[in-house]
């Protein structure tokens, strides 16, 4: 059967993109559940994380990783793992098994252990001479108040470090970081990030699909989202391109307004 074509939509650039990213956490798929997603969604997938430890755990992760090269996926280090592998002395060892597994990204954070914010500049800098960096700013405790200002500042020393996008915590829950306790989004944290370093350059972690229509009705089709559950992959693109009630009239063409209008 050939593609469907008779609708007037946004476009979308080819793979790979820069913007319009999207960036998926991947919590232990098996092989024939993601070679089988893969041939339905994989258009729609930019980055795939591993997330937490479970790549350290997957006997199947380099067949994993072939799947998702072959599909035109990045694949990234989730910063957990690194963040562990850091707090113990082997964070050079976990970047030389990363490259070595076949990881085209890895993602630095701080959200996890203490560690001071110029070892983590430091981590950019040695992780961004094998990988595109991506650097996670925010934290996850709830407790912890969102300062605009530190969020921005972080960000922007993160990107002169060599990381190549921006990742702004929202954590699988969309609870902490630039969401309150209801997952409501924290416009002045979003605003402040988006003014330093620009929106293409933030990925904005948005597991559920309220926070993901928000992102697409502020900043249209191509704002980079993150956090994505692999089963939601062609749910997102959907928001991106109005087939959903919650951003048909902010993606559409003006004749969405009515036939009789």
């Amino acid at each position: 059967m050939s593609a469907a074509d008779f609708l007037e939509l946004p476009r979308r650039p080819p793979k790979p993109r820069r913007v319009g990213i999207t960036h998926v956490l991947d919590a232990g798929t098996g092989v024939a559940a993601l070679a089988d997603l893969l041939r339905s969604a994989g258009r729609s997938a930019d980055i795939w994380k591993a997330g937490w430890g479970t790549a350290y755990l997957d006997p199947t992760l380099r067949e994993k990783l072939a799947l998702l090269h072959g599909a035109q996926v990045a694949t990234c280090l989730g910063g957990t793992l690194l963040e562990i592998a850091w707090a113990q002395g082997a964070d050079h060892r976990c970047l030389d098994w990363a490259a070595e597994a076949g990881f085209s990204h890895v993602e630095v954070s701080r959200g996890t252990v203490a560690m001071p914010l110029a070892a983590k500049r430091a981590l950019i800098r040695h992780a961004a001479t094998r990988f595109t960096v991506l650097a996670e700013v925010g934290t996850k405790d709830p407790a912890e108040a969102a300062v605009p200002s530190a969020w921005r500042d972080e960000a922007l020393g993160d990107l002169d470090a060599g990381a190549d996008l921006v990742v702004a915590e929202g954590r699988q829950s969309g609870t902490v970081g630039i969401y309150d306790a209801a997952g409501a989004v924290r416009p002045e944290v979003v605003e402040a990030l988006v003014a330093a370093v620009g929106a293409g350059d933030v990925v904005f972690e948005a597991p559920r699909a309220a926070q993901q229509a928000w992102f697409v009705r502020r900043f249209g089709p191509e704002v980079n989202l993150g956090n994505i559950a692999p089963g939601e992959l062609l749910g997102v693109e959907t928001l991106r391109l109005g087939l959903r009630s919650d951003t048909a009239h902010a993606t559409a063409r003006p004749t969405l307004a009515g036939r009789d209008s």
